[in-house]
């Protein structure tokens, strides 16, 4: 083959430009550190460096973030609990010391006191947000625990008010006693002259007026709010309150034979035009609404089968009354013969309160096998800064008055919301976060498991003794005041001493009563700061876990980089050797290449 001149350039010029071109390649590799700029430089570190890219950035993803993120949540939970378990053994302490302390309703106030600040920073502490979310609201975050004054401030421009459904076991029946002693303040200006006191009626010998005083025990529901709405009253849609209660069984002796009817659904409404009687006590009407017979079926008035009539008329007969605090309506309950034989409402307490006869006629644990419950559906509207929310534990109705505030005549605007409809007590709100592959940790501790009602609630079982007290050191300070104004002889004097003998007798039991109620807080608080360890201990559990997986998740990272590198990354001293050699190769191409081409054939001719 005959090699010329245009030959050996084109030659030249073309080994030239591939060695332009891999020193173009080591170049690119010395500035961008990596073995290839597009994916047909080398498909197979290509596909694999998408491959290992993928896998760091999710690594990067889950660690420096999700895990971030989930281990502040925990550890922000974890401080929280913590001064929840300090305010319990602080509580705890209290109730243990408490009775040693007080000899006097002054003192039990101190001590109070101090509990009721306790109290106050047990509820704030569900209050706790993490950049903006409140962790123990369950899904709800951005709704706080506990209402604030803003939301109160609100409420007093839109009124809210919130039909609660309440569910209660056999071991939610609780205690209560009350110490009577109304013979002791009877007739006190009661005598001819009216200047001092004639004997009370049914008084008789000289040890009627501490035979008299008498401590009984009874029984009551109590729900977990106070102040809830009256039956006399209408609610915003401007229909009547009322109070349902669902049996969990209820058998008809009436019928022959006997029948047992489960889920029996009453309503409690105020009678129309009743006022509070003697006893103080507001005449209400009991309805049955609806029971379910032993086949299943569920019977109203309008079904086919209907209501029993043997069943309406004995509940419709149910002594029912509401009251307006808890004194009158005890007071009804403990009377001989009873004012109020069947059961006595009061709202301003929170209580469905009964006697100790009607609890063994009407309450036994059988009834309650199986997880049945007796079921209590009640208004309020009456809200308090501190309060629950109740949207986070119940099935609850909110309505809302939308109307603008102040409107002449003001039309009211309702508007309803269902909450946890589908769940009792707002269970099943648990957030979790992926923090590796297919690897899920629970990050919220819900309100329910550790922000108890019965807190606040026995908080106010404390307020009503000390209020006792507090009544029993008055009318004790009034018998001695006006035991000064008679001499030894009168038979004024001889009434006012056995007075005060009965006196003694009553303050004896109602400080006994305080001490017990100390004695049972004790477990109370105990039982409180267990649920609150449980709670406290699975989210340390998580948060071990979560540094495990974040561990791990670190190995992973820097393996993947490591991979990563090695797949995309060069020899950057390799590289430099050969862009020197590539460049000293070039430079001598040109040099031979430039002698070759300055001699062509004219020169030998």
């Amino acid at each position: 083959m005959r090699m010329t001149n245009k030959i050996m350039r084109n030659n030249s010029a073309y080994n030239i430009n591939q060695n332009k071109i891999l020193r173009d390649k080591l170049t690119n590799q010395m500035t961008t550190q990596s073995k290839i700029v597009r994916p047909s430089d080398d498909p197979v570190v290509a596909i694999r460096a998408l491959r290992l890219r993928s896998n760091v950035t999710a690594a990067t993803q889950y660690n420096d973030k999700n895990a971030k993120d989930a281990d502040q949540w925990l550890s922000l939970t974890a401080d929280a609990m913590k001064t929840v378990g300090d305010v319990l053994d602080g509580l705890y302490k209290q109730a243990t010391t408490a009775p040693s302390k007080y000899q006097t309703a002054d003192d039990l106030r101190i001590i109070m006191t101090q509990m009721k600040k306790l109290t106050a920073e047990f509820y704030s502490c569900a209050n706790v947000d993490y950049a903006g979310r409140f962790v123990f609201s369950g899904y709800r975050t951005d709704l706080p625990v506990t209402f604030t004054e803003e939301d109160i401030k609100n409420m007093k421009e839109h009124p809210v008010s919130f039909n609660i459904e309440e569910s209660f076991g056999f071991e939610d029946i609780s205690r209560v006693s009350y110490t009577n002693y109304d013979k002791l303040e009877d007739n006190l200006n009661g005598n001819a002259q009216g200047n001092g006191p004639a004997t009370a009626p049914g008084i008789t010998g000289t040890n009627s007026y501490v035979q008299s005083v008498e401590n009984s025990t009874l029984y009551r529901f109590r729900v977990s709010y106070n102040s809830l709405d009256s039956l006399t009253k209408t609610d915003i849609n401007g229909n009547p309150q009322k109070l349902s209660v669902t049996l969990p069984e209820y058998e008809d002796t009436n019928a022959t034979p006997p029948v047992v009817y489960k889920n029996v659904k009453l309503e409690i409404t105020a009678q129309a035009g009743a006022t509070p009687g003697a006893n103080g006590g507001l005449a209400t009407t009991v309805t049955v609404v609806s029971a379910e017979d032993p086949a299943g079926n569920v019977l109203t008035p309008t079904t086919t089968p209907a209501l029993p009539a043997t069943m309406a008329n004995t509940m419709a007969a149910l002594d029912v009354q509401e009251f307006a605090d808890q004194e009158t309506a005890y007071k009804a309950i403990t009377a001989q013969p009873p004012t109020c034989t069947g059961i006595a409402y009061i709202p301003s307490s929170g209580e469905l309160v009964f006697s100790d006869s009607f609890y063994k006629e009407n309450f036994s644990e059988s009834i309650f096998k199986s997880g049945n419950t007796f079921q209590v559906s009640y208004d309020k509207s009456d809200w308090k800064n501190g309060d629950i929310n109740p949207v986070h534990y119940f099935k609850c109705l909110e309505t809302k008055d939308l109307a603008a505030p102040g409107g002449n005549p003001h039309v009211p605007d309702p508007r309803q919301t269902w909450y946890n409809s589908q769940r009792d007590e707002g269970r099943n709100q648990d957030i979790y976060y992926d923090v590796g592959y297919n690897q899920q940790i629970q990050v919220n501790t819900r309100a329910d498991e550790i922000f108890t009602h019965n807190v606040q609630r026995d908080m106010d079982d404390f307020a009503y003794y000390l209020k006792q007290l507090e009544d029993i050191e008055a009318v004790e300070k009034n018998l001695e005041t006006k035991l000064k104004d008679w001499s030894e002889t009168t038979p004024e004097y001889a009434d006012l001493t056995l007075r005060l003998e009965g006196l003694e007798k009553a303050k004896a039991y109602i400080r006994d009563n305080i001490h017990t109620k100390f004695e049972n807080q004790i477990t109370k608080y105990q039982n409180y700061s267990a649920d609150a360890n449980v709670a406290m201990t699975d989210n340390a559990t998580r948060g071990s876990r979560l540094d495990l997986i974040a561990n791990r998740l670190t190995n992973q990272k820097a393996t993947f980089k490591e991979l990563q590198q090695d797949n995309e990354g060069i020899d950057i001293t390799e590289v430099a050797v050969e862009l020197t050699a590539s460049e000293l190769t070039y430079n001598a191409a040109l040099m031979a290449t430039g002698k070759i081409m300055q001699t062509n054939l004219m020169n030998f001719i």
